[in-house]
């Protein structure tokens, strides 16, 4: 699974342009993530040029190295700093609707394969990710 995470708000705290206090259990929870072969995480931010790399150097000096940073796969050019959409299976932000759940919680969800209800705050079992098509059944359905 490709998880795309954002940086500010959601793996630190909110005090762009300069880097926040780190949110209790982020880094350490998207390292176990990163550390099954099933997960790719892709930083997915607004920062650019110093800030981000900052931001990269934060994580980095955490042990937290991501697959890509605001692209889809590391050989992606970046040429075009236009904002544009990642191909992820999940993406986590703090802008989310209904908010960010604790990062305990975030962990839960994505090794259960549950999802979180934000008014009830319980994890609940129907949720399944989405099933990735084949080009002809996604062209023909």
């Amino acid at each position: 699974m490709i998880i795309a995470v954002d940086f500010d708000g959601t793996i630190v705290t909110h005090e762009y342009p300069n880097i926040g206090k780190e949110i209790p259990f982020a880094i350490d929870t998207l390292k176990r993530l990163q550390s099954t072969p099933d997960h790719q995480i892709v930083l997915w931010t607004v920062r650019q040029g110093i800030e981000l790399e900052e931001a990269i150097e934060f994580c980095r000096n955490r042990g937290l190295e991501f697959y890509a940073v605001n692209n889809n796969y590391p050989e992606e050019s970046t040429e075009n700093p236009e904002p544009r959409k990642l191909k992820a299976d999940l993406f986590i932000d703090d802008r989310n609707l209904g908010g960010l759940p604790d990062w305990g919680i975030i962990y839960r969800m994505i090794m259960s394969k549950k999802y979180f209800d934000p008014i009830t705050n319980e994890i609940h079992q129907e949720y399944q990710l989405p099933k990735k098509k084949g080009l002809l059944k996604s062209i023909f359905g």
